[in-house]
């Protein structure tokens, strides 16, 4: 029975895992999102929000600027969003500081965000 009861457990605490984890990306544009906030959402504490991600090796702000980036990379390399200004797809996927977003892009992707959408641009006119 105690096998059984651990089992159990183990599959809560992944599916409220894997709900923090889409709480997160579905609200990563909210430049005011706080880990408070997603605690509220899903109806648990704030700190129960931190021990679940730690099983992830990764913090809350470390999810949450992941999100924040996947965002930006797909606006990036969209065409539909060539036209708008830099500003305008970090302001779009959360990002408040558009030198510490640059920062951030850089550190991930190994390019400047205008670097990273002339590649997309580029890519899409060979195909």
């Amino acid at each position: 029975m105690k096998t059984h009861q651990r089992s159990e457990e183990s599959s809560i605490r992944a599916a409220r895992r894997s709900a923090v984890l889409r709480a997160i990306e579905s609200h990563s544009a909210d430049p005011s999102l706080r880990v408070g906030a997603i605690a509220a959402l899903l109806g648990i504490t704030p700190r129960y929000v931190h021990l679940l991600l730690e099983e992830t090796g990764r913090s809350f702000t470390q999810h949450l600027l992941q999100a924040r980036l996947r965002k930006a990379h797909a606006m990036l390399c969209d065409p539909r969003w060539h036209d708008r200004r830099i500003g305008d797809v970090a302001h779009e996927s959360g990002f408040t500081d558009l030198s510490y977003f640059s920062r951030a892009v850089r550190r991930e992707y190994g390019a400047t965000p205008t670097a990273v959408r002339e590649t997309a641009r580029r890519h899409q006119e060979i195909q």
